[in-house]
C-alpha cells in the first residue's frame, strides 16, 4: 500500500474513506540520505500549493512586511515562506487577533487542494476545544509559569554546580549526574521555545542541540504532524530506528537490533545533530550557524575558570556530560507520548480529512505518574495532548485547562491513552518491530455540537 493512499477496513461503513498517511502526496525529498530542516522546508515548498506566499486553507497570504513586527519573532514567519502553515497557524493563535488581521494580508485562493489531510470544521472536536480554552484562559491564573521559570533556572544552576564538583573530583558519577540535569535543563527549555522569542529558549542550546533547528524539526514539523512521514522525528533517525509499520521499510535486524545499538544511537543525538549542521553548511556553502550556537562551549569554559589548570580533564568529563545528557534525552524523550503501538503511525490506517485534535489524541500515549508535577512535566515532556495542541502556553497552566479538555473529550466521545514508564520503554520497541497495520477509527461524533 503507498503511503497516502485511501483503502477502507473490511468491517467500515463503504461511506467512509480511509488513508493511511496525512499527505496525498509522497513528501518531497523525505527520502534523502542527509536530511535537514533546510530541505524539508524547501520539501514543503515543492508540495503545499503555497506559490511562494504563505498558505492558510485555501487561500494564499504576503506576510512579508508583518514577520517584522510579529509578536512571536519573526523567524517564525520567515522560514515558512512558500508552505502551508494552517496547522500552525491554528494551533499558535488561540485568540481570535491573528485570524481577524489575515483578510489585510490576502493576496488569492490557493490554485491546488491541500496537500494536508488534516480538517478544522468549526464545530470538529479541535476548534470546539480552542474554543473552550480561549474562554477558560480569561479567569486563568498565570502565577504558575513563574514556577516554570524557577524550575528551569534551577536545573541551569544545577547543571554548573555539579559540572564543576565533576571536575574538581575528576568523577564519572558525578559527571553522569550532571549528564542527567543538562537533559533535564534542555526538556524544560523545550517549553520556552514554543514561544515568543526569550532568553530561556537559549538554555536549549547548552549540550549542541539548537532551537532554531527545533522550531522546524520539532515544533512545525513533529508537532503538527506527529507520527506521519512529514514527522522529522520520524524520519530523521531512518534507516536505523524504523518507527513507521510498513514492513518494506525494515529487516528483521532493523525490527530487533534496536534492542541493543538504539542507545548508542541515543548518546550521539546531540553531537550528531551539531556535525550535520557543520557538513551542511560546508556541502551547501552557506553558513547555518548563529551566534547562539556558540552556547555549547559556555559549559566547558566555566568548568575551566573554575578549576584552572585542569583543562585535559576538563574536556574529557565535558564530553562525557554531553555524551550521557544525550542518552538520558533519547531514553526520556523517545519514550515519551507517541511510539506505542497502539499510538496511530503513517502506514495504520485512519478516516481521511480527520479532525487535527483527534489526530493528535490518537497519534499520543501520556506517561503515568507526570501530571500533577510541575517538575515532572517540564523535565519529561508531560501533559502531552494539551501541549500538543497548544504548545505556545506555558505547561503551568494545563492543570487550569484540564476540565474544559476532559469535558470535550465525554462529548466527542474519545479518551486519553497513558502507560507507565517501564511499559513505554518496551512499547518504543515493539513499536519499532511492528510491520501489521492497526485501523483507528478515531472518533464516535457527537450528537450535538456545542
Amino acid at each position: 500500500m503507498a503511503p497516502g493512499a485511501e483503502r477502507k477496513p473490511s468491517d467500515s461503513s463503504p461511506a467512509v474513506a480511509y488513508a493511511t498517511d496525512l499527505t496525498h502526496r509522497y513528501p518531497t525529498f523525505r527520502d534523502e540520505s542527509f536530511k535537514t530542516t533546510h530541505n524539508w522546508l524547501e520539501g514543503r515548498r515543492y508540495d503545499d500549493g503555497a506559490e511562494g506566499l504563505w498558505r492558510i486553507q485555501d487561500a494564499l497570504y504576503d506576510l512579508e512586511d508583518f514577520a517584522r513586527t510579529h509578536p512571536g519573532g519573526s523567524e517564525w514567519i520567515r522560514r515558512t515562506k512558500g508552505t502551508d502553515i494552517t496547522e500552525a497557524f491554528e494551533t499558535h493563535h488561540i485568540t481570535r487577533t491573528a485570524e481577524q488581521m489575515l483578510p489585510k494580508f490576502y493576496v488569492r485562493p490557493a490554485t491546488q487542494p491541500r496537500n494536508i489531510r488534516l480538517t478544522f470544521a468549526e464545530h470538529g472536536f479541535f476548534r470546539t476545544l480552542k474554543r473552550r480554552v480561549r474562554q477558560k484562559l480569561e479567569t486563568v491564573d498565570p502565577t504558575p509559569t513563574k514556577h516554570s521559570c524557577q524550575i528551569l533556572d534551577v536545573l541551569l544552576l544545577t547543571v554548573l554546580l555539579t559540572a564543576y564538583l565533576a571536575v574538581y573530583f575528576d568523577s564519572y558519577a558525578i559527571g553522569f549526574v550532571c549528564g542527567a540535569f543538562v537533559n533535564a535543563t534542555i526538556i524544560a527549555a523545550h517549553n520556552f521555545l514554543h514561544q515568543r522569542d526569550n532568553w530561556r529558549m537559549l538554555a536549549f542550546n547548552i549540550a549542541f542541540l539548537s532551537y532554531r533547528e527545533w522550531r522546524v524539526s520539532h515544533v512545525m514539523s513533529h508537532h503538527l504532524y506527529p507520527n506521519s512521514l512529514l514527522d522529522m522525528e520520524i524520519s530523521g533517525f531512518e534507516p536505523f530506528l524504523c518507527y513507521l509499520p510498513w514492513p518494506e521499510l525494515k529487516n528483521s535486524f532493523q525490527r530487533y537490533g534496536s534492542w541493543f545499538y538504539g542507545p548508542f544511537i541515543f548518546g550521539a543525538v546531540f553531537l550528531s545533530e551539531y556535525i550535520k549542521r557543520l557538513m551542511d553548511s560546508v556541502n551547501q556553502g552557506k553558513n547555518r550557524f548563529y551566534l547562539d550556537d556558540l552556547i555549547p562551549f559556555l559549559l566547558p569554559t566555566f568548568m575551566y575558570i573554575t578549576n584552572p589548570g585542569s583543562l585535559g580533564v576538563v574536556l574529557r568529563l565535558w564530553l562525557f556530560i554531553v555524551l550521557m545528557g544525550s542518552l538520558w534525552f533519547g531514553l526520556v524523550g523517545l519514550s515519551a507520548g507517541h511510539h506505542h503501538p497502539k499510538a496511530l503511525h503513517s502506514g495504520d490506517v485512519f478516516p481521511d480529512g480527520i479532525d487535527f485534535g483527534l489526530y493528535q489524541l490518537a497519534t499520543i500515549v501520556e506517561r503515568r505518574g507526570v501530571t500533577g508535577s510541575l517538575l515532572k512535566v517540564l523535565t519529561t515532556f508531560g501533559d502531552h495532548h494539551l501541549h500538543h495542541m497548544f504548545p505556545t502556553l506555558d505547561h503551568a497552566i494545563f492543570p487550569q485547562l484540564n476540565d474544559v479538555f476532559l469535558q470535550t473529550c465525554r462529548e466527542f466521545h474519545v479518551g486519553q491513552l497513558s502507560s507507565s514508564w517501564f511499559s513505554q520503554f518496551l512499547a518504543q520497541n515493539i513499536q519499532l518491530a511492528r510491520v501489521k497495520p492497526r485501523v483507528h477509527r478515531c472518533t464516535v461524533e457527537p450528537k450535538t455540537s456545542k
